[in-house]
């Protein structure tokens, strides 16, 4: 009884990780989109340079 709680145990734990790693990803992937459309769309101050798009 103790190995089948063991096992089940173990597989709860790795779909649990591999669930959390899956949306890590796609929440990586939003980021970097999101960084790469900053880059694009960033405005142009009053002397016509480049400027930030974020506010750090």
């Amino acid at each position: 009884m103790v190995p089948l709680l063991l096992v089940l145990l173990l597989a709860l734990i790795l779909f649990g990780a591999g669930f959390a790693l899956k949306a890590l990803w796609w929440i990586a992937v939003l980021v970097l989109v999101v960084w790469l459309l900053g880059f694009v769309v960033r405005s142009a101050d009053g002397a016509g340079r480049r400027g930030r798009w974020y506010r750090w």
